[in-house]
């Protein structure tokens, strides 16, 4: 058995302790939710962390944006993960007030200065990302340019393919990053060179291109660079999307590693949708049908961003039994804005109609830190739960509790 939480999309959850059934049907059959309902697998997020830890040969920073539900993070550290990338001193400051001991890295490089000061002061981060010479005077003078400092310089990359492409807003060119590496080394107890490819990337090779690229900043600062952060992106399992397995992409790190003479660095990298996809499912009603179209209680501005004009597909069911042949369906928000819509297609029951519930699963990653109140759809349901997810990715651990 289980509690049931309700939260706000900007307020803290608030637990009721009523104890429910720990399998989706059944608790939605005992709630007949009208909100939607978030159902957390931490068993699943722990089996995706040990396995990541396993996989990588480096230190595994969680990155915090992709999915801050203290049940999450709590799961991830029952997995074996100690080291957290926190992009925000909002999340510095939740991941210190649940962990005493771990390691936190603020890897944005563009921090507010009481952020740098506070993060310093009040909560042990020594590892800063920067990606100019600003960032860094910002970071020197509000740490009083202590010597424990670790700083990372984040790397631009050329556009690559990417479901989402990261190229546009942080790092410095290869020049500049090699200059602000000279410039930083003085202040260092730990010097380091950071990238990200793009999140949900799909090849391996992306991952070796950049570390060759990173390589040749290397040499050419021509100081000691003691890391090499490669960042996040790993991808997992959608509808149309099978990814190549974990082990491709560790191998392809590891082998340019070796190639370009990296061995001796630390290695880093920044997991988030790897960890979590298939940690969180959501539980939606349909309050009209359309033809092919169902209006669903959660839409676009709640957690299911992603389908709207990003277009991933998600894994979906009808939460109850039919004889009916799978249908394509699109999904429209409860909000009065038209662009919340999501095409889809959801393969469901041709028979869908008002009043059914539909889980949709892989929305751990993104799914509740993209939520917001917009047109006050901003309540949520949240409940732990033992089901497997509805769609796992093959090599990535994710399994249910028995």
């Amino acid at each position: 058995m289980t509690d049931l939480r309700f939260r706000g999309a900007a307020s803290p959850p608030r637990r009721v302790h009523d104890p429910l059934p720990r399998r989706v049907d059944a608790l939605v059959a005992r709630l007949r939710p009208e909100e939607p309902v978030h159902c957390l697998r931490p068993a699943a997020v722990e089996g995706a962390a040990r396995a990541f830890l396993a996989a990588f040969p480096g230190e595994t920073l969680y990155a915090v944006k992709c999915n801050p539900e203290p049940a999450v993070l709590r799961a991830l550290w029952r997995g074996g993960v100690r080291h957290f990338d926190c992009a925000s001193i909002g999340e510095v400051r939740l991941v210190r007030s649940m962990f005493e001991d771990v390691a936190i890295h603020f890897m944005h490089p563009v921090k507010p200065r009481s952020a740098i000061r506070e993060a310093w002061q009040r909560h042990g981060v020594r590892d800063f990302v920067l990606d100019s010479a600003e960032e860094l005077a910002k970071v020197l003078e509000e740490t009083g340019r202590a010597g424990e400092l670790g700083l990372v310089v984040r790397l631009a990359l050329p556009k690559g393919g990417a479901v989402y492409d990261l190229s546009g807003k942080f790092g410095a060119s290869p020049a500049e990053a090699a200059a602000l590496l000279r410039a930083a080394r003085p202040h260092a107890a730990q010097l380091g060179v950071s990238f990200h490819v793009g999140s949900q990337c799909l090849e391996p090779a992306a991952y070796a291109r950049a570390v060759a690229l990173a390589a040749g900043v290397i040499r050419d600062a021509g100081v000691r660079v003691d890391l090499l952060d490669v960042g996040g992106g790993y991808p997992v399992a959608y509808p149309d999307v099978v990814p190549p397995p974990l082990g491709a992409f560790t191998a392809a790190i590891a082998a340019a590693v070796a190639e370009h003479g990296l061995s001796g660095l630390a290695l880093w990298a920044e997991p988030g949708r790897a960890l979590v996809a298939g940690g969180t499912s959501v539980v939606v009603q349909v309050q009209h049908r359309r033809g092919d179209t169902l209006f669903v209680n959660d839409g676009v501005y709640g957690a299911l961003s992603d389908a709207g004009a990003p277009g991933f597909r998600f894994p979906a069911r009808l939460l109850r039994a039919s004889d009916a042949t799978l249908a394509p369906f699109a999904f429209f928000g409860p909000t009065c804005d038209s662009a919340d819509h999501m095409k889809g297609p959801f393969l469901l029951p041709a028979d869908a109609r008002e009043g059914d519930w539909i889980e949709v699963g892989q929305l751990g990653a993104y799914g509740a830190a993209l939520r917001t109140a917009f047109n006050g759809f901003d309540r949520a349901a949240i409940v732990e739960v033992a089901d497997a997810p509805l769609l796992e990715t093959p090599g990535y651990g994710i399994a249910a509790a028995a």
